[in-house]
């Protein structure tokens, strides 16, 4: 871990900050938030930037650092869940159809291919219509839309590590499909999988995001950074921070998340040539 660090460039430093920031405002935000989200604590709205209101204020006089703050639990926790659901589900059944191949790899891959030939955004709107936009629906319908992709890159490369001459080796050898997938395959795929688990975790803040801006996401009184850059585009002629900072967030998100993908997979790879 100590060769990482020091091998990290400047803009992995920045990345890794970025990225520890919002996940630490995932869990402290809360309470770290000089106002409660809903708190009116100005009579004027659209305020600009100053040292009382950092991030000014939105369209109801709301502290709109505090409102930020309290938006990266559903951000950055709802997305960071899907993803999980995502890649965890797309690298077990990758596994699973790469290993077993025939017949179990034909359903799984058909399957899945069937759920990826429908529109992302298409298919949210479906599901949101049906059941609702409640949390769970979110993350569910979120990890659902992402799992086929995930299932690709990781059914590709356990495919290409289990034709390799050490696996089988170890299968002539009387292991086992569990001992094959802990100790031969899963190892030699982590890499480019949890580079594949950063990307999919910036999707699904993007299609979040791109759903609250419609009304189909988180809804009120709770908020995440898509529904307050919706909620204050009253003030987009006038430049007020409101609406610019809440997208600012978005854009440092998705920027220190891909920084930190370059760093982590790079890094594991030179670990692993070491």
């Amino acid at each position: 871990m100590s060769g990482v660090l020091r091998r990290l460039s400047a803009g992995g430093i920045v990345g890794l900050a970025i990225l520890v920031f919002w996940v630490a405002m995932a869990l402290f935000g809360s309470v770290v938030a000089p106002h409660e989200a809903g708190a009116i604590v100005d009579m004027e709205v659209f305020l600009p930037v100053s040292a009382q209101f950092p991030f000014g204020t939105d369209y109801l006089g709301r502290d709109m650092f505090s409102r930020v703050l309290h938006g990266t639990r559903y951000t950055v926790g709802v997305a960071l869940i899907a993803a999980l659901i995502a890649s965890g589900s797309g690298l077990l059944l990758g596994m699973c159809a790469a290993v077993w191949g025939g017949w179990v790899d034909g359903i799984i891959s058909r399957t899945l291919d069937t759920l990826i030939s429908i529109p992302s955004k298409m298919f949210a709107l479906v599901v949101v219509a049906a059941f609702g936009s409640s949390v769970p629906v979110l993350i569910l319908m979120a990890g659902v839309i992402y799992t086929p992709g995930a299932y690709r890159i990781a059914r590709s490369l356990a495919v290409t590590v289990n034709a390799q001459d050490f696996v089988t080796v170890a299968r002539a050898r009387g292991e086992g499909t569990l001992y094959l997938v802990r100790e031969e395959i899963l190892p030699n795929i982590l890499g480019p999988v949890l580079a594949d688990f950063g990307l999919r975790f910036v999707y699904i803040v993007l299609l979040l995001a791109g759903m609250s801006f419609l009304g189909l996401g988180v809804q009120p009184p709770n908020a995440d950074w898509g529904s307050l850059v919706r909620e204050n585009m009253a003030g987009l002629h006038e430049g007020a921070p409101a609406v610019l900072m809440p997208a600012f967030a978005i854009a440092s998100l998705t920027i220190g998340v891909n920084l930190a993908i370059d760093v982590l997979s790079g890094g594991r790879r030179s670990g692993e040539a070491g």
